[in-house]
C-alpha cells in the first residue's frame, strides 16, 4: 500500500454542508465560517478568490479550490468589490447591514444565490470538523490550493445529487464530497513541488518511501531508527539525513505523529478500550499512550473521545 492511500483514507464527511451557489455579476462573498476545510468547484463561469496572505487567483470552470484552516477568504466575480454577502459561523448568511439573507437568497434544494439563472455557478462543500478530514492530511495541505482543470468526474455526480432530496441523501452527498476531495488532493500531490506534499507523495526518494510504507503497514511494531534503516538496507545516518530532507522531520517523529493520528481515529469507536488502542499503535501501556497523546493533542484520550 502506498503512503498516499493511507493519507487519503482519512476523509469521512458527516452531514457536511453542501450548497450550489448561483450568481450573476457583480457579486462578492466574504467567508469567515471557521471550517477546517472547504472544497469549491467551479461548474460554470468564473470567479476570483482572495485568501488571507495570498495573491488573488482567478478560477475558471473545471477548477477546484481547497481552503484549509479558519482564516477568512473572499469569493467574487471581480477584484475590488465590497462584499455584499458575509458567511459566518454555522453558515449564517448576512448582508453588509447585518440583515439575515439565508431565506432571501435560497432558490431551491441546496441552491442559493442572487439569480437562479446566473452565469457563475459554484459547488461548495464544507467539512464541519478537523476529525472528518484527518489532522495529518490537513497538516500536509497549504492554506489554499487550486487544481486547474481538475477533470474530476465526481464533481459532476455531486453537482447532480446536491439538488436532490432522496433516501439517505445526506450520506450520499458525504461520500461524494470525500471522493471529490480525494481526487483534488491526489492531483495536487502528483504535480506540486510544495514541500508539504512529501507527506502525501513521498516518491522522490525510494528509501524514504519504503520507510513510510513500513511505518504505515505496522505502526504498532517497536520501530527504532536502526531497525528501520536495516529493513531498507541503509545506514542510520543516511536514513536520518534523507528522511529529514524529504519529510522535514526524523523517522521517529514521523512514526509518533502517525501513531497518534491513527489513535485519534480509533478513539471514535466507543467499543475500543484505551488498552486496545494503545497496543495497536505501539504503546506498551495506556499510561504511556495517554501521556504522548496529551502532549500532542493537548487533551487526554478520554477527553478527546468525549468531545
Amino acid at each position: 500500500m502506498d503512503p498516499l492511500t493511507d493519507f487519503l483514507d482519512g476523509p469521512r464527511a458527516r452531514k457536511a454542508f453542501l450548497l450550489q451557489v448561483v450568481m450573476s455579476p457583480p457579486w462578492s462573498i466574504a467567508v469567515d465560517d471557521g471550517a477546517p476545510l472547504t472544497v469549491v468547484a467551479v461548474l460554470h463561469g468564473k470567479s476570483w478568490v482572495v485568501c488571507d496572505g495570498a495573491e488573488p487567483q482567478e478560477l475558471a470552470a473545471g477548477d477546484i479550490l481547497l481552503v484549509r484552516g479558519d482564516d477568512p477568504y473572499l469569493l467574487s466575480s471581480e477584484l475590488g468589490l465590497v462584499p455584499s454577502v458575509r458567511v459566518g459561523r454555522d453558515q449564517q448568511c448576512s448582508g453588509a447591514d447585518g440583515r439575515d439573507l439565508s431565506a432571501e437568497l435560497a432558490s431551491g434544494v441546496r441552491t442559493w444565490g442572487n439569480d437562479p439563472a446566473g452565469d457563475d455557478v459554484l459547488l461548495v462543500g464544507t467539512f464541519r470538523s478537523a476529525g472528518e478530514v484527518g489532522k495529518i492530511l490537513l497538516a500536509a495541505l497549504p492554506p489554499s490550493l487550486v487544481v486547474r482543470s481538475a477533470q474530476n468526474p465526481m464533481v459532476d455526480v455531486l453537482a447532480q445529487e446536491v439538488v436532490r432530496d432522496g433516501i439517505a441523501q445526506a450520506s450520499v452527498l458525504d461520500r461524494l464530497l470525500d471522493l471529490v476531495l480525494i481526487g483534488a488532493v491526489r492531483a495536487w500531490a502528483q504535480t506540486t513541488r510544495d514541500p508539504r506534499s512529501v507527506w502525501l507523495n513521498a516518491s522522490r526518494d525510494p528509501i524514504v518511501r519504503e520507510v513510510i510504507t513500513l511505518i504505515h503497514e505496522d505502526p504498532g511494531r517497536a520501530w527504532t531508527v536502526e531497525l528501520l534503516a536495516t529493513s531498507v538496507s541503509t545506514s542510520r545516518a543516511s536514513l536520518a539525513r534523507r528522511f529529514a530532507e524529504e519529510v522535514g522531520t526524523s523517522p521517529i517523529a514521523y512514526l509518533t505523529q502517525w501513531r497518534l493520528t491513527l489513535a485519534a481515529d480509533l478513539l471514535t469507536d466507543p467499543h475500543l478500550t484505551l488498552t486496545t488502542i494503545s497496543q495497536r499503535v505501539g504503546y506498551s501501556t495506556p499510561f504511556s499512550f495517554s501521556a504522548a497523546f496529551k502532549k500532542y493533542y493537548g487533551v487526554s484520550p478520554r477527553a478527546y473521545r468525549a468531545s
